[in-house]
């Protein structure tokens, strides 16, 4: 049986892991991921490297959340793994991402963001069509849960084609 034709574009939609609630007097863009969203980011990125799953680039909000995540995937697959901190992926919304999504070089064939929700979740949805969306993540997109998604043509022009889904990690469909 031929090998499946290598997607024209590969989309890893991140929603960063849990993060803590705010201490007194702290902004919500320096809070940090919590004790479970630490382990949770670990266990999706070490989930995903031992797949094969790994973008050329990872645009990431500015976040400490999500460059906290980012981190975690650093660590599961590469040193080198090109992650770029995007400031616009932190109060953007739903067509900055997309926008930002269809603005990458042509050659670049998988990337990833990290960022938040509600976003992540709109863009799942207008992606993969609102009944594949709810039957995926039913409850809502979790917290450090990672789509992978395959387009036949390129985003451009804040345009995200529909696509398909390629992979599902959750968090919480690893045993603990």
């Amino acid at each position: 049986m031929p090998a499946a034709p290598a997607p024209v574009f590969r989309l890893y939609l991140l929603r960063h892991a849990k993060a803590a609630w705010a201490l007194p007097g702290q902004k919500d863009f320096d809070r940090t991921l919590d004790d479970t969203g630490f382990a949770d980011a670990e266990i999706v990125a070490d989930m995903a490297a031992d797949q094969g799953l790994r973008p050329d680039l990872v645009l990431c909000s500015t976040a400490v959340r999500c460059r906290q995540t980012a981190d975690a995937f650093r660590r599961a697959m590469t040193e080198d793994l090109d992650i770029r901190y995007v400031d616009e992926l932190y109060a953007g919304g739903a067509s900055v991402y997309r926008d930002i999504i269809g603005s990458q070089a042509p050659g670049l064939s998988a990337l990833m963001v990290i960022g938040h929700n509600p976003v992540i979740e709109e863009i799942l949805r207008g992606i993969l069509g609102e009944e594949a969306a709810i039957k995926v993540a039913p409850g809502g997109y979790p917290a450090g849960a990672l789509a992978v998604i395959d387009f036949d043509a390129r985003p451009s022009d804040g345009t995200l084609p529909l696509g398909t889904l390629t992979a599902w990690l959750d968090p919480d469909s690893h045993s603990r």
